[in-house]
């Protein structure tokens, strides 16, 4: 991203996220291995997963307001997450960037960081 310019300001803000996010979710909710981790309701998951998201790159701290902080690790810790969930998540997110089509950079940024972020709540072998 240009100057001091951040993912969130490239993208347009907050619609990106909730766009991405419902797109990620629309994989979700048909997949046999992950369906199960989620609750029935999907929509809390949705935007508190938006607001997260679009708190990361430099976006509104509704997020940290509605949630407190991220805590990632522990939030995740009661669903067995392994290589295979990991990777079932990773294969949406990946299809809901690309849906997105964003600029390559962001790309590049989001996927660095979903690879990250998804092996780091792994919890299982």
């Amino acid at each position: 991203m240009p100057g001091d310019l951040t993912l969130f300001d490239a993208v347009g803000g907050t619609s990106f996220f909730r766009a991405l996010v419902d797109r990620f979710y629309d994989g979700v909710a048909g997949d046999e291995v992950l369906r199960p981790l989620y609750p029935a309701e999907l929509e809390p998951s949705r935007r508190h997963l938006a607001l997260f998201l679009a708190q990361y790159w430099g976006g509104p701290p509704e997020y940290d307001g509605e949630r407190g902080p991220p805590q990632l690790r522990m939030r995740h810790m009661p669903f067995a997450i392994g290589p295979i969930e990991r990777d079932r998540w990773l294969l949406h997110m990946r299809a809901a960037i690309a849906a997105l089509d964003p600029p390559a950079d962001v790309a590049a940024a989001m996927h660095e960081y979903f690879d990250i972020a998804a092996e780091a709540m792994r919890n299982r072998d």
